[in-house]
């Protein structure tokens, strides 16, 4: 009878320890641990996929887990069609080889694919479960504004950059391509459609898809390859959306710093487009080589004052042109010599060859100098340190994995 009583008891207890927990256990997180196994197949069949990139030794990680897998759970609620939406995670220690693929410099990292394609911006907001939720919310929402009236094609925003499609009906395999491409670079461009009668004056011989970039009387550029090559129409459209000379502000710095590669920067006063388009069109003219090795950028001058104390400038000095290499900055002698062939090109050249660093700490060149002036003695110096690596992925939200290298 005592036994009786114990495990009565102990039933009582255990009756509340389920109500104090709301009668109910915790639902599953959907959450794909993916390996080179299953990663492929996964990836390409999600429409939208946000993935964490974590190791278990990192307290970030670990702190993101129970918030990660909260989001999941919410998401899937409004999202229940698993190739919708996918919530992911990658073991960085288990599959380094993912996480080289994908290039992790930091644990946690959250990196958004699309259709099996890594999207160039990683999630950077907010740490929450309401936060994480509403960014996937935002990546549902379609990027293509439908066009009702001829009207609209005639008053498009011509401040920013615009890709019209025009086609005969939505269901076709040249808007599916559209609406791939669209998915993609929905943060870089507008992306338009119209359909039947209101697209008919723009189908002069099928479906058509013309870019109108930023100003009015910017001239409009049609694409002239197949809409049902994706290849073909997203380096199109890729190359029309993300300008070669970018802006960089607090927003995007992080982003930008994190690519790794040195700063070519123009700092200009916001209403001087003059000297910006000159900066673009030397940069396209002599520098074009290099991009991939240099991110081509412009900078606001009042919002950066610092970097430009940094280098002994003021925005009364602008506009002002200067590399930062992450380590230090280097001043090009005079705005105005862009011009000169050649001139810039060397400027981003000698930065490779490690010329200014040198110059700056022993002075010129023994090859560079003058006749009658080989006797002068060296005088060292220091570049100014890096203004932009403090807009680099803070120490308090990540692990960070490596250290870049002098230039």
């Amino acid at each position: 009878m005592k036994l009786l009583q114990i495990l009565s008891s102990l039933e009582a207890g255990f009756f509340t320890i389920l109500l104090v927990t709301g009668l109910s256990t915790p639902v599953q997180a959907d959450i794909t641990s993916l390996d080179t196994g299953n990663i492929e197949d996964i990836l390409n069949n999600a429409g939208v996929a946000l993935v964490n990139f974590y190791a278990d030794w990192c307290r970030f990680s670990q702190m993101l887990h129970p918030i990660f897998e909260e989001a999941s759970n919410i998401v899937r609620e409004e999202f229940p069609d698993v190739t919708q939406v996918v919530f992911a995670r990658v073991d960085c220690d288990q599959h380094s080889d993912i996480a080289q693929r994908y290039r992790i410099s930091k644990y946690p990292t959250l990196k958004l694919f699309r259709n099996g394609m890594m999207m160039k911006r990683e999630y950077r907001g907010q740490r929450s479960v309401t936060a994480i939720a509403d960014f996937i919310r935002q990546q549902k929402i379609d990027p293509i504004k439908e066009i009702q009236t001829l009207e609209e094609i005639n008053t498009v925003d011509r401040s920013k950059r615009n890709i019209m499609g025009y086609f005969e009906k939505k269901d076709s395999e040249n808007y599916h391509t559209f609406e791939k491409v669209a998915n993609i670079l929905r943060d870089d461009c507008v992306f338009q459609a119209a359909f039947g009668d209101v697209s008919h004056g723009e189908r002069f011989s099928g479906d058509n898809v013309i870019y109108k970039p930023i100003g009015e009387s910017a001239p409009d550029m049609v694409y002239l390859g197949s809409l049902t090559n994706f290849d073909l129409t997203y380096a199109w459209a890729q190359d029309k959306c993300v300008p070669l000379v970018r802006e960089i502000t607090f927003e995007n710095g992080e982003e930008l710093t994190e690519e790794g590669i040195p700063f070519l920067i123009l700092f200009h006063v916001k209403d001087d487009t003059e000297s910006l388009e000159k900066f673009q069109h030397e940069v396209a003219r002599q520098l074009i080589s290099e991009k991939g090795s240099i991110n081509f950028l412009h900078a606001d001058c009042d919002k950066f004052r610092h970097p430009l104390l940094h280098i002994q400038k003021t925005p009364a000095d602008c506009p002002v042109i200067a590399i930062d290499s992450f380590r230090h900055m280097y001043v090009f002698p005079e705005f105005r010599d862009i011009e000169i062939p050649g001139k810039l090109r060397q400027f981003v050249l000698d930065l490779h060859s490690g010329k200014l660093h040198r110059e700056f700490h022993h002075g010129p060149d023994p090859t560079d100098s003058t006749p009658g002036q080989e006797d002068v003695p060296e005088v060292a110096s220091n570049p100014p340190e890096s203004s932009f690596q403090k807009l680099a992925p803070s120490e308090t939200r990540y692990t960070l994995l490596r250290d870049r290298d002098e230039l």
